[in-house]
């Protein structure tokens, strides 16, 4: 049957992001089920998840509660449109992240996913700054080697020129500022405060070289994902509020990743002490139990949308859809219930110090991240923070690294978006017992890495 599988799969399922001729003549992995901070494949074989799927299950697997909520909402109501009407879960969801959300972010427009979400914030914030005059204001930055979805605009948005070339010419107006990678910085390395008032102005130089009455918004992730989780420097945000509030220029926070709890708060924004004007979210609102995502969007851009007959002409299908939006609520009363978020504020620090113990091995460059989001630089150099060429890139991170870590018994992701990295973020769920697997696996391959350089 697993080999009836595999073929089936090339066969027929296209994988995303893959490379399908890789499996031509190698067998497919197929994961069949999940418990805890576990996954199983076809052939029973267990996997530590240190992905948490993508970014996803922060609650764990195996949550029963979770699919029978899914069960019974389906046998109520399985599907009905938000476009024009409502239905009680999403109207219940909507109130519940309005209630989470900083400031005067209560408005809510469902997705079914991250890329939608921020489709969403770029499409609003062009017809908000034409519905409240300025007609000129289309533009959008945002930060080198970072990603922020698929979708046309998503895209252009993205800082991952490899990505977009293939589906190029994009939309227009989408520029790029530097991110905050202090341990490649080309200035103030050595002072994070400097450092981070440098990176937050090069965001108001770019407003200005292109026309403040140009630059409609901002997008920014609390803690980069692409590159290898870059943490905002101290002041950066606060920085970055008085730069686009001086311009009226919306600030997104684009937190699919990153909030229900990644960081220990169920938005990052918090964690960092800022307010944006839209939030754009997803993955961890359900733990993936159902796929759903989310703008939520301050007051002060809604209302020139609430009044006059005017329309934000958009919308989805399956946005806020019954089931999703039913499993989002069941999935944050577990967040409350067994309080994950302050179980990552307390743990955060032994996590970070156990990955930090790989920092005696040569081709650890940087551990950096936050919360239950950490990225591990690979280097060829650690003195120099030389790192690998692209031959290195394919026959160390891909062939040595990732395919070692997957057979060894621990899912994550290697990753040359940017620099080489290996990235950790498993369920919220995990303890000390899992950053020690995790750290024994990792010591392993990348020491057994480290013997083919």
């Amino acid at each position: 049957m697993s080999k009836d599988l595999s073929q089936t799969a090339y066969d027929h399922l296209w994988m995303h992001f893959t490379d399908m001729s890789s499996y031509e003549n190698a067998p497919v992995p197929t994961i069949v089920r999940g418990e805890g901070t576990y996954i199983y494949d076809d052939k029973g074989k267990r996997y530590l998840d240190g992905l948490s799927g993508l970014f996803v299950v922060n609650a764990g697997h195996g949550r029963h509660e979770l699919a029978e909520t899914a069960y019974k909402q389906a046998q109520e109501l399985a599907f009905f449109p938000i476009w024009s009407y409502a239905h009680p879960k999403a109207v219940e969801l909507a109130e519940r992240l309005a209630n989470y959300a900083p400031g005067d972010l209560n408005k809510v427009f469902f997705t079914t996913g991250g890329g939608e979400a921020v489709e969403t914030a770029w499409k609003l914030a062009k017809q908000y700054h034409k519905l409240t005059g300025n007609h000129q204001k289309y533009k959008v930055i945002s930060r080198a080697v970072a990603y922020h979805g698929t979708p046309a605009g998503a895209l252009s948005i993205t800082g991952l020129p490899a990505l977009k070339a293939p589906f190029e010419p994009l939309v227009p107006g989408a520029h790029k500022v530097p991110n905050t990678n202090i341990y490649r910085a080309p200035i103030h390395g050595d002072d994070p405060v400097a450092y981070g008032r440098w990176a937050a102005d090069q965001i108001e130089q770019e407003i200005l070289f292109e026309g403040p009455e140009t630059v409609a918004a901002v997008f920014l992730e609390p803690v980069q994902n692409a590159g290898g989780c870059f943490p905002p420097p101290p002041g950066y945000f606060q920085r970055v509020r008085e730069i686009c509030d001086k311009y009226n220029v919306l600030l997104v926070s684009d937190e699919v990743i990153c909030a229900f709890g990644r960081l220990g708060t169920m938005f990052a924004c918090d964690k960092f002490d800022y307010v944006p004007d839209m939030i754009t979210c997803a993955k961890g609102m359900t733990s993936g139990y159902s796929p759903i995502g989310a703008c939520i969007i301050s007051d002060r851009l809604a209302e020139p949308f609430y009044r006059d007959g005017n329309t934000f002409l958009h919308g989805y299908t399956f946005g806020g859809h019954p089931v999703s939006a039913a499993v989002g609520i069941a999935n944050l009363d577990i967040f409350e219930r067994e309080g994950l978020n302050q179980h990552v504020l307390d743990n955060e620090g032994a996590f970070y110090s156990t990955l930090q113990k790989l920092s005696d091995l040569p081709i650890v460059g940087d551990v950096r991240g936050n919360g239950f989001f950490y990225g591990i630089e690979l280097v060829k150099d650690k003195a120099t923070k030389e790192t690998f060429n692209e031959d290195e890139t394919e026959r160390i991170l891909y062939n040595a690294v990732s395919k070692g870590l997957f057979e060894a018994g621990l899912y994550c992701r290697a990753d040359d978006r940017g620099d080489p990295v290996v990235q950790l973020a498993p369920p919220l769920i995990s303890d000390q017992s899992t950053f020690d697997e995790i750290e024994s696996i990792l010591r392993v391959v990348l020491t057994e890495a480290w013997a083919k350089i």
